[in-house]
């Protein structure tokens, strides 16, 4: 076994020994089973391998594989529980993204009658998911960068009902990656401008504000 696989499993014989000190400490009243399953991943610089390690408060499981993506999602399949995997990447000339409807202001449910129409029947490309209990499409559109295809879609949505769509899942929108046009970090500009397109209008700025703005402020 390598040092980086052997001090992960020493950190899980540690926490479990802890957790019996406290199951001792409050009379066997703590599971930290309740509290779901908790994974940790590590590289093994020898071998190349990813060794992932799950406890759920009951068992620990460990898994290794080619990827960190792979070794938690069998660690997760060992547990019973579903296992996400990542999707091979678009086709060249196609971008993939989530677009949620999460206006300021407003908590609407997914049930909320004015998603029917898209329910009924969603854009090309796209399919209706409940995000946490918004409306949200997942999509594989055409465009020739990320921003192209989500402006596209959003211009078809806002026109055909009347919709501003208003996200793209992005929580930590301070977080940064410098991956090209059509990655991450793409997403959360692409976020960033939606907010700014619904948020300005409520405080008086149009769009050509918006656009007046943007070029002022980089000089362009």
């Amino acid at each position: 076994m390598s040092e980086a696989v052997a001090a992960a499993e020493f950190g899980f014989e540690l926490g479990w020994k802890l957790r019996g000190l406290d199951t001792a400490l409050v009379g066997g009243g703590w599971k930290r089973g309740d509290m779901g399953l908790s994974v940790r991943v590590q590289r093994d610089e020898g071998s190349g391998l990813w060794t992932a390690v799950g406890d759920d408060g009951e068992r620990r499981e460990t898994r290794s594989a080619d990827t960190a993506d792979e070794a938690t999602a069998l660690v997760h399949e060992a547990f019973g529980l579903r296992a996400w995997r990542p999707q091979p990447p678009p086709p060249p000339g196609w971008q993939r993204f989530t677009l949620i409807h999460c206006p300021v202001e407003e908590y609407p449910q997914f049930g909320d009658p004015r998603y029917d129409g898209l329910k009924a029947e969603p854009p090309e490309g796209c399919v209706v998911e409940d995000v946490g209990g918004y409306f949200g499409l997942r999509c594989e559109r055409p465009g020739a960068r990320l921003l192209d295809a989500v402006a596209d879609l959003c211009g078809e949505i806002r026109t055909e009902h009347g919709l501003l769509m208003t996200d793209l899942g992005i929580e930590k929108l301070w977080e940064w990656s410098s991956d090209g046009t059509d990655g991450w970090g793409a997403e959360i500009v692409g976020q960033l401008l939606l907010m700014a397109a619904e948020r300005g209008p409520k405080l008086g700025y149009s769009v050509d504000d918006l656009v007046r703005f943007l070029r002022a402020a980089a000089g362009a």
